[in-house]
């Protein structure tokens, strides 16, 4: 199994100097991705244009990002993502989020009371159609993946039944090494009940680190409306140590795939991409 690992950059306002530096810091170091969330109502670099600033300042390692799709017109999102694969000379990695539904989330996004959920059905197959070179009107510019990935997220019984239908990975949150072996082993039933299959490689994980105990003060705001009930010091490691056991934890439940971040803000990129490439970096294989 090829265990790697995503740094996750882009939070705060966007700062043209520091996410250059970052960028090519991360790369330089080996990580294997850089990721950028996208979070509508925080100050947090967009993700279409992080992805864009990021295809022009590195040049080996691969550039992710999870988008909130709603708001967009699937066409022009659709065109957006084809054109930043080949921006990024195909590194582009893919995974669609329902978004946090944070107060006036849904009234920002133009989608109401509209189950999330359905529009993501309706919008997966929708893209995968315009990237294959199909649809009313087809793009003039397709990804240079054939095909161009989307994973999804989520951990409850209808976004673990969507991801085995539509799916072709899974990136989760906030859950522990044990709910992320039951959702891995659920999504792979519900794949085959679909007559799909995933591959074993992609299960991975956002996780959220801290690097001393009064970190936790800020970790409050990883809690969406819908789960209040996560308990943050199961699924926040504190410290080093912690940080890789979690992670070997993880990989035992089969997952192989990691994004990374503080949770709380980082002064010197400098130094926290140094503390992470030295915490995780040898466990990258």
């Amino acid at each position: 199994m090829k265990v790697r690992f995503a740094v996750s950059l882009g939070a705060g306002a966007p700062d043209p100097e520091q996410l250059a530096g970052s960028l090519s810091e991360g790369e330089g170091l080996g990580f294997d991705t850089v990721w950028f969330s996208d979070v509508p109502l925080m100050a947090s670099a967009d993700p279409m244009l992080a992805v864009a600033v990021a295809a022009a300042a590195t040049s080996r390692v691969k550039v992710g990002a999870n988008f909130v799709p709603f708001g967009h017109a699937p066409y022009v999102f659709a065109r957006q993502l084809a054109q930043l694969d080949r921006l990024t000379s195909g590194r582009l990695l893919v995974t669609l989020v329902p978004g946090l539904d944070q107060p006036g989330e849904r009234q920002a996004l133009g989608i109401g009371n509209t189950n999330r959920g359905r529009l993501l059905d309706e919008l997966i197959p929708q893209l995968r159609e315009l990237w294959a070179g199909g649809g009313e009107i087809p793009l003039a510019v397709r990804p240079v993946q054939d095909p161009l990935e989307i994973w999804l997220g989520g951990s409850g019984p209808q976004a673990i039944r969507r991801a085995g239908r539509l799916a072709d990975g899974w990136l989760g949150s906030l859950v522990s090494p044990d709910r992320a072996k039951a959702v891995r082993e659920e999504i792979v039933r519900a794949a085959d009940e679909a007559g799909r299959v995933i591959d074993p490689e992609h299960f991975g994980l956002s996780i959220a680190y801290a690097r001393e105990a009064g970190d936790l003060d800020h970790a409050v705001r990883l809690r969406s409306r819908s789960r209040p009930e996560v308990d943050l010091g199961e699924v926040v490691p504190v410290g080093r140590d912690a940080l890789r056991d979690l992670v070997g934890r993880f990989v035992d439940a089969g997952l192989s795939k990691f994004v990374v971040r503080r949770v709380r803000a980082v002064t010197s990129w400098h130094d926290e991409l140094r503390w992470m490439a030295d915490a995780l970096l040898d466990l990258q294989k």
